[in-house]
């Protein structure tokens, strides 16, 4: 008699790019110390008390970019996120109110915020499907959304989920191969279920001379199934952006995205997806409207399952009323509250390191969890993984003791990156949010509880989106917001810093 030993695929490798510069200074402080230096030398030639005159500035400037927090910021971004906060506050900013007796003109229900600009088209694909598009004129991007419904993970071989992983990680792959893609998406609902989907399925088909017993447990069922289950919506958003000089109108960007979208589904199919499809400028707004107001769940999908369609627009998805304040955003029915990852899960994992993460939470209205991720073209993947793999080894041939075994470790990853990346794999930036919505604020400090524990269950680190909880929770809706794009500093000199 024999036993065989049952592996688990385990997953893992994530690196955070190491930032140029000496120690925590980034690139711009390694300059800043170089000619500081250069300065102090050419005033010392005049004298002792001119060099400590060109000294002393030099130094001020230079400490608050060596002292950073834990997730990696500096005391000049804390600084400009805590101006930024008070600039808006003083504006008047933080107050959104929208409908007939607001200001705004059109009296309409337009998303606040980054969404105000925001405009919504549809156009047909290769199989005549409608699909929504989202176009962002400040940015010029435009968002297609894609709907699925992915196979569950419960009883399905390790082997299985190994293909669906190693077929997601090849789909995320091709992204970086999409003219024009600005970045991507994943973003996961859930919500309890209001049961409404279940009644109209269940009682019309109940026969009027149904025995009073059989009548009464199945409406018992259709009660009381939707307190213990949740629904669960999967979207894939994509963005993309016309190349500097390039003009192009609506209709031809449409054009262009509906010959991308069958390749796009097909992708997401095969790597667990289940049944993928476009949605609607109309569905788009009804997953924005039902955001901004959970309280209207239950009425869109009873809309849906009686008419097929509710009729709501982009103009009116939006919130009445919205107030942000430092650590939540109110908004009509629900208040939310926002978390940014901080560090990924270290050392291995498997694939079920997200699940409780991704389940609905109980005592909470709606959760979101929103993957975002910014494909890098293979040119700039193979810069960067020769430079952290050059960084990693001198790391590794120049400390000693413990410094010099865990370097090693650094070097082993960093080499297994670039094996990888030559080898055709390729490189992808991603983060994590996490967007929690509860009735009122009173629950937000138990929603907050529960949110430590799932983050602590999946070995991820995470912190609040403080002072710009507004801008947080409309990256975590199907809309295409990017972060990166959004930002008034570019990105590469943010990564200098």
């Amino acid at each position: 008699m024999s036993t065989e030993a049952v592996t688990h695929p385990t997953y893992g490798n994530w690196r955070r790019p190491r930032r140029p510069g000496l120690g925590p200074l980034g690139l711009v402080g390694t300059f800043g110390v170089f000619g500081g230096l250069v300065v102090t030398l050419l005033a010392s030639l005049i004298s002792l008390y001119a060099a400590l005159i060109v000294f002393v500035p030099v130094a001020l400037f230079l400490a608050p970019l060596a002292v950073r927090t834990q997730d990696g910021r500096n005391v000049y971004q804390l600084l400009a996120l805590r101006i930024g906060w008070r600039s808006r506050k003083a504006k008047g900013a933080h107050l959104y109110v929208s409908g007939p007796l607001s200001a705004r003109p059109g009296g309409r229900f337009r998303p606040p915020g980054l969404l105000n600009k925001v405009s919504a088209v549809e156009g047909r694909d290769a199989y005549d499907r409608p699909f929504g598009v989202l176009h962002h004129p400040v940015r010029n991007l435009y968002t297609i959304v894609l709907g699925c419904d992915p196979d569950g993970g419960s009883l399905v071989d390790p082997d299985q989920v190994d293909v669906w992983v190693a077929l997601w990680g090849e789909w995320l792959a091709r992204l970086a191969h999409e003219p024009g893609l600005r970045g991507a998406s994943l973003i996961v609902e859930t919500a309890p279920d209001p049961g409404t989907a279940l009644a109209h399925e269940v009682l019309p088909r109940i026969r009027p001379d149904a025995p009073p017993a059989a009548r009464a447990m199945m409406e018992e069922v259709v009660e009381r199934y939707p307190t213990a289950s949740s629904e669960m919506h999967t979207y894939v958003t994509l963005t993309y952006g016309m190349a500097a000089g390039q003009k192009r109108g609506k209709e031809d960007v449409i054009t262009d995205l509906a010959i991308r979208i069958p390749g796009l589904l097909s992708g997401l199919v095969a790597a667990g997806g289940g049944a993928a499809y476009p949605l609607s400028a109309e569905r788009i707004a009804e997953v924005v409207r039902v955001a901004y107001d959970p309280a209207v769940a239950a009425d869109v999908l009873d809309a849906r399952a009686q008419y097929g369609g509710t009729g709501l627009e982009w103009e009116d998805a939006g919130p009445a009323a919205a107030v942000e304040t430092v650590g939540s955003y109110q908004h009509d029915s629900g208040v939310s509250r926002t978390w940014l990852l901080t560090l990924a899960p270290r050392g291995t994992v498997r694939s079920s390191v997200l699940r409780g993460l991704l389940e609905a939470a109980p005592g909470t209205r709606r959760k979101r969890v929103a993957l975002v991720y910014r494909p890098i073209d293979p040119a700039t993947s193979a810069r960067i993984v020769e430079a952290d793999r050059r960084a990693a080894q001198f790391m590794a041939t120049s400390g000693r003791g413990m410094v010099q075994a865990r370097a090693a470790s650094e070097m082993r990853a960093a080499e297994q990156t670039a094996a990888e990346e030559a080898s055709g794999a390729g490189l992808v930036e991603f983060s994590l949010m996490l967007t929690v919505t509860v009735d009122d604020l009173d629950q937000l400090a138990d929603a907050s509880v529960a949110v430590r524990n799932l983050t602590a269950a999946s070995r991820v680190l995470m912190r609040s989106a403080d002072r710009m909880q507004a801008a947080a929770f409309t990256c975590t809706l199907p809309a295409g917001i990017l972060p990166w794009e959004q930002t008034l500093i570019p990105h590469e000199l943010q990564e200098a810093l």
